[in-house]
């Protein structure tokens, strides 16, 4: 689990999103499943690595299985990349075992040399289906 150096890929203006809907358009004008900027997703890492995370007792596993990214669009003269690629999700704590699969697209930029996320947007298959509370990243 390391999550600071998956926060670290990050921009500083960087989004994590997760649609409530089949081919939502907008994650201001509608709700969704998880819409959060960096500080957010920093304020999310860091309760993950307390100890008082009493929803992480005991603490889960996770196992992500992704499959080779395409290139959606590129803009070299931007430094600008969308990528996606399909994933399957599986969470267990306890006695409970979660299972998610769906898409990833990423917004990458360059930056120093680097490619960053600007936007990481998780499609989920049965994103409008109920869920508990979802407390990793997929």
């Amino acid at each position: 689990q390391r999550y600071e150096q998956w926060l670290d890929l990050f921009t500083e203006d960087g989004y994590y999103w997760m649609p409530l809907v089949h081919d939502q358009q907008d994650a201001r004008l509608h709700a969704s499943l998880m819409h959060e900027d960096k500080l957010l997703l920093r304020i999310r890492v860091e309760r993950l690595a307390g100890r008082r995370t009493f929803s992480q007792q005991p603490k889960s596993r996770s196992h992500h299985l992704l499959q080779q990214p395409t290139v959606e669009s590129m803009d070299e003269e931007k430094g600008e990349y969308t990528v996606r690629c399909a994933f399957h999700y599986t969470e267990t704590r306890g006695d409970n075992q979660d299972i998610y699969v769906g898409w990833n697209t990423y917004t990458l930029v360059r930056q120093d040399d680097a490619l960053k996320i600007r936007l990481k947007r998780v499609d989920l298959l049965n994103c409008d289906a109920p869920f508990g509370n979802i407390q990793l990243f997929m």
